[in-house]
């Protein structure tokens, strides 16, 4: 089963880590957001492989945007 990463606040994306294909573990970091001049990693939740990647960097997402798909 599939799992959407999502954003959970609005950001920018400042790097993304992995890249469609990429098998990744729990905890892992998949993009780096910055708000506030923070730099803030979005982690996989569970492992698995890299089926979608929904941002790139310079991107300004909304909370909720899908950052990542891991099946």
């Amino acid at each position: 089963m599939a799992e959407e990463v999502l954003a959970e606040l609005v950001s920018v994306v400042y790097q993304v880590v992995v890249t469609e294909g990429d098998e990744v573990q729990e905890g892992d970091t998949l993009v780096i957001l910055e708000s506030m001049k923070m730099e803030i990693p979005v982690l996989a939740e569970s492992g698995g492989t890299v089926t979608a990647v929904g941002v790139k960097e310079g991107d300004a997402i909304k909370a909720g945007h899908v950052i990542a798909v891991i099946s």
